[in-house]
């Protein structure tokens, strides 16, 4: 399977990340890349930007590099009723809005309140897909995660690093793809670079889906045009959601 934008990567903004942008599309193109996302963390990440990062990140050009840029974040999941760390208004303005746990901003709180908060995170108009829902530290209701996020039209990703980083989330990841499979919901694959080398990095994750059968169709970002189809759709979505 093709996957030519990675839906997540981190800068030196995110403050536990070395890379600058320019480095980012540098590993972008090593990578034959069409396009990234930048996805810094959202303000509650200690060391992480403030909500002016993600509101000036309109003075970026669209390719950097010959490499398409595309504005995002990688929210933090504040509560069990899906609350987020980035306000409306800015969300408005970016592309590609993720949400996921974090322990140092929301600790696990058992599987059923996890699922729960997961869930609701999934309704958040503002989100367009969760990240490392496989993670191990925070026990969910895979099959019902899934259900939600074709409920709601959000992707779920495989997180590319979640095999290095987050021992144990293989076997979650495994049953992410197969019941998004079993369901159709729709899927991202990122490799969650915090080192420009890691951007383009889905080696373990593409094996997991070409072993699940995975159909390519339901990743949002195995097409450029697949990715902006994805993008504008939700763009519009939040954009209703803010001016109501």
């Amino acid at each position: 399977m093709n996957i030519c934008v990675d839906t997540h990567t981190h800068s030196v903004s995110s403050g536990h990340a070395y890379s600058t942008i320019d480095d980012l599309a540098r590993g972008a193109r090593k990578r034959r890349l069409k396009g990234f996302v930048l996805t810094d963390h959202g303000p509650a990440m200690p060391g992480g930007p403030g909500r002016f990062h993600f509101a000036n990140l309109r003075v970026i050009p669209k390719k950097i590099f010959g490499v398409f840029f595309f504005k995002g974040v990688e929210t933090n999941i504040m509560n069990s009723d899906g609350g987020i760390d980035l306000d409306p208004k800015y969300c408005k303005r970016l592309d590609f809005v993720m949400a996921g746990f974090h322990e140092i901003c929301f600790g696990s709180q058992g599987r059923e309140a996890n699922t729960k908060a997961l869930i609701a995170a999934l309704a958040n108009p503002l989100v367009d897909g969760i990240s490392h829902p496989g993670n191990p530290i925070f026990p969910i209701d895979i099959e019902e995660v899934v259900k939600a996020a074709v409920k709601y039209g959000k992707a779920l990703e495989i997180n590319n690093s979640s095999f290095r980083i987050r021992p144990g989330s293989e076997e979650n990841c495994r049953a992410v793809a197969q019941f998004s499979k079993q369901y159709g919901s729709l899927l991202s694959c990122g490799s969650d670079a915090h080192y420009w080398e890691d951007v383009g990095n889905f080696t373990k994750a593409k094996a997991l889906l070409k072993e699940a059968a995975f159909p390519p169709e339901l990743v949002i970002n195995s097409s450029l045009e697949r990715f902006r189809a994805f993008i504008e759709k939700r763009r519009a979505v939040r954009a209703e959601t803010v001016s109501k």
